[in-house]
């Protein structure tokens, strides 16, 4: 029982610590919010044929490191989409989920979050904004008309310095 305590305080003295350290999240992950000026129902769409089309190993080989791949639908209901992301090198896993509401008729609103499975995971160079960002981009939504983001070093483990090219 004492080890357990004091595996507890340890814990918890590391995760304060930490929190001086590392500005944002102390756990690696990102809550991000975009808007995309399209129906949520086509939002939907552009984002599952996203990750089937980056769902196995293909898009890993190209350039020297591209994290555009790995990506599983685990489930989609309501307007919640749940995936994972593997990284390539390291074979980490990431939870991500996109939860879409209509704003308007031709709006949407794209909630999302992505966070580490390794629970000690602290830093990950911006990886769980990417995680999502990368698909976004990759269904045009970036270049899309009405687009919009939210997202802050704040609620993204790293976010102002992801390299979303190669993570």
């Amino acid at each position: 029982m004492k080890g357990y305590i004091a595996g507890a305080v340890f814990l918890g003295l590391v995760g304060t610590s930490l929190s001086f350290l590392v500005s944002g999240p102390i756990h690696a992950s990102c809550k991000a919010q975009w808007t995309v000026g399209m129906a949520c129902s086509q939002v939907e769409t552009a984002l599952l044929n996203q990750i089937q089309a980056w769902s196995g190993p293909e898009n890993c080989r190209s350039g020297p490191i591209n994290e555009k791949c790995l990506y599983v639908l685990t489930s989609n209901s309501g307007g919640v989409i749940k995936l994972t992301h593997e990284t390539p090198l390291k074979h980490y896993v990431d939870d991500v989920t996109f939860t879409l509401k209509p704003q308007g008729d031709d709006s949407c609103v794209i909630a999302g979050y992505s966070t580490a499975e390794t629970w000690y995971a602290v830093l990950d160079q911006g990886t769980n904004y990417c995680n999502m960002f990368n698909l976004l981009e990759g269904a045009s939504f970036t270049t899309a008309d009405g687009y919009s983001e939210s997202a802050s070093d704040d609620t993204c483990t790293q976010r102002t310095s992801a390299d979303c090219s190669r993570y």
